[in-house]
């Protein structure tokens, strides 16, 4: 029977990283746990036992139920009647099925309901999920905004709402507004305090609010009367059980068809304060947005290994001129460059995803003690590190997630553009994940201080000096030099002495960067699995070889007269 989890070996190669024994070891403590909960791991060997077998569930999950329900929840979609949302009935079941299998508030503490999972092994449920139905993954994987509320909530927050998030109710994150997409500072949803209510009255319009219609959702609001910008903003929990929001609609969206996008209009709906006042965007949406942006980098993975599985089982089936278009260079080269770029980008996502593993455990601990000055320090580097490659997971792993899934219908020929191949679903389910939680270009504007702080160069210079194979050395080499390309155009932007110039070669140094980090992964990856990785490698390596130099040179040739070039003035009008 098919699963897709134990189908893919690569995945259980990053289970089972050496990062995990520090990771095992802050969630779970002395493992004191297993005298309380039965279910809670005895020691490291069985909590990755643990670990493996609820991915063997999910796996199983995927295949079995999910995926064989993605095309017929593709063509129904959701349904709007009475200001009410309803799934569709491949969604209803998808949802029946995980929560009956206790799949939900995954990485909450069991105190509360929870398994107390790693981050990672959640992010590799979510690619999991996301290969069998990106849509259905949009709607589950919010169960993860529960962190926010209980990273940032009261105890008695925690104790009302994390429980039911662990039963299986929904979620969703209510930010964006007709006038404030990527600008949330321009948020403008009123909160206003009630002393006759005792709560907070939320009036206004949300849009494209994913799951809209969730059980419980965490609201962006402005509550500070007469503020024009981020600091006048605050964090909302609206519980859907008390009324006053209700779906003007449901977006018609060119993908992701089984996920509901709506349109929310606030009438005096009763919600809580979440955390303090004012540091709704500045904080906590931030921290919202970063675990957002870590699970699109897992979905848009998922969708880059269901266009390749969909490619490789096409071009091993199809024959022509009397042979399985699969023997043909101009396909093969396809297919392995696909399935380099698909590797490369999931070892970027279990390596950030490791490092937002280790310093949200120390926040956790933090919370019943003091960390000692030598955690303090690891908990500061590693939340830096989690900080700067979010941005590069999430950027580089949806533009793949969009180049696999158009490379994956270029191999389908005139059959891929038949809505009867999934090819085509997954092209349309990739193209918002270069869009929603965030841009590329608001993923490097992210990255950039890092780019030119020598922050990633110094991550690479450190991964540079670890000792690899013998027969990897020339490799390695290779490498170096890409990384001694980055830095010469990262200081040519910077010795221009212009902000225009460096936001116009952003981009360029952002993508030399991630293809140098990813390079370095997958040697280091190859070094431990060559059986998995060594052809990835040597793929990527000279794909990503001809990437840097490309850029190297994009960037060498330029001058700060050229930015008139780029720019667009608009049309002035003839005078009469």
């Amino acid at each position: 029977m098919a699963n897709y989890y134990t189908d893919k070996p690569e995945l259980r190669f990053h289970l089972n990283n050496e990062l995990m024994h520090k990771i095992v070891a802050l969630r779970e403590g002395d493992f004191s746990e297993a005298a309380e909960y039965p279910y809670a791991p005895l020691d490291y060997d069985d909590a990755v036992d643990n670990y493996d077998r609820l991915l063997d569930i999910v796996g199983d999950i995927t295949a079995n139920v999910i995926a064989p329900n993605s095309e017929s929840v593709d063509a129904e979609g959701p349904h709007l009647k009475n200001g009410r949302v309803t799934y569709a009935a491949g969604t209803q079941e998808n949802l029946r099925t995980m929560v009956s299998a206790g799949m939900n508030g995954l990485t909450m503490p069991r105190r509360y309901g929870g398994l107390n999972i790693p981050i990672t092994v959640y992010t590799i449920a979510n690619e999991i999920v996301s290969a069998g139905d990106a849509s259905f993954e949009n709607i589950w994987s919010l169960q993860d905004c529960i962190e926010t509320l209980y990273e940032f909530g009261s105890e008695e927050q925690r104790k009302k709402y994390i429980p039911r998030v662990c039963a299986g109710e929904t979620m969703s994150m209510d930010l964006t507004e007709p006038d404030a997409g990527s600008d949330l500072q321009s948020v403008m949803l009123h909160a206003s305090y009630s002393e006759k209510d005792g709560c907070w009255l939320l009036n206004g319009v949300k849009r494209f609010i994913t799951n809209g219609d969730s059980d419980i959702h965490l609201v962006l609001a402005r509550s500070e009367e007469g503020t024009h910008d981020g600091r006048g903003l605050s964090m909302f929990i609206y519980d859907k059980r008390n009324g006053g929001v209700n779906v003007r609609r449901i977006e018609n969206k060119l993908g992701i068809h089984g996920s509901p996008t709506c349109e929310l209009v606030y009438k005096n709906a009763h919600a809580e304060l979440c955390g303090d006042r004012r540091l709704g965007l500045i904080k906590y949406v931030m921290a919202l947005m970063n675990g957002a942006r870590l699970g699109i980098a897992a979905q848009s993975v998922g969708i880059s290994q269901a266009a390749y599985d969909a490619a490789l089982s096409y071009a091993t089936d199809r024959r022509q001129f009397g042979k399985p278009i699969i023997e043909m260079p101009a396909v093969y080269n396809i297919l392995s460059t696909m399935k380099a770029k698909l590797d490369a980008g999931r070892a970027l996502l279990y390596e950030t995803s490791r490092y937002v593993d280790i310093y949200k455990s120390y926040d956790d601990i933090a919370r019943s003690r003091k960390l000692t000055p030598e955690e303090r320090q690891e908990s500061k580097k590693y939340s830096r590190l989690a900080d700067c490659f979010t941005p590069l997971a999430k950027g580089m792993n949806s533009e793949y997630a969009n180049q696999n899934s158009y490379d994956g219908i270029q191999i389908h020929g005139g059959s891929g553009f038949m809505l009867e191949y999934p090819c085509q679903r997954y092209y349309r389910d990739a193209r918002i994940t270069s869009i929603y939680e965030g841009t590329t270009q608001l993923q490097t504007v992210a990255a950039i201080r890092y780019v030119t702080n020598g922050t990633y160069m110094g991550v690479i210079r450190e991964m540079l000096a670890a000792p690899v194979q013998p027969a990897y050395e020339p490799l390695k080499a290779r490498i170096a030099a890409m990384a001694d390309k980055t830095d010469a155009a990262v200081a040519a932007v910077k010795a221009a002495g212009s902000q225009e110039f460096h936001d116009l070669h952003a981009r360029s140094l952002y993508e030399m960067t991630a293809d140098t980090v990813m390079a370095l992964l997958l040697l280091r990856d190859a070094s431990q699995a060559p059986e998995l990785f060594d052809k990835s490698l040597r793929v990527y390596l000279n794909y990503a070889e001809a990437e840097v130099a490309r850029h190297a040179s994009l960037v060498a040739a330029a001058g700060v007269d050229d930015i008139a070039l780029y720019v667009q003035a608009p049309a002035k009008a003839e005078e009469e």
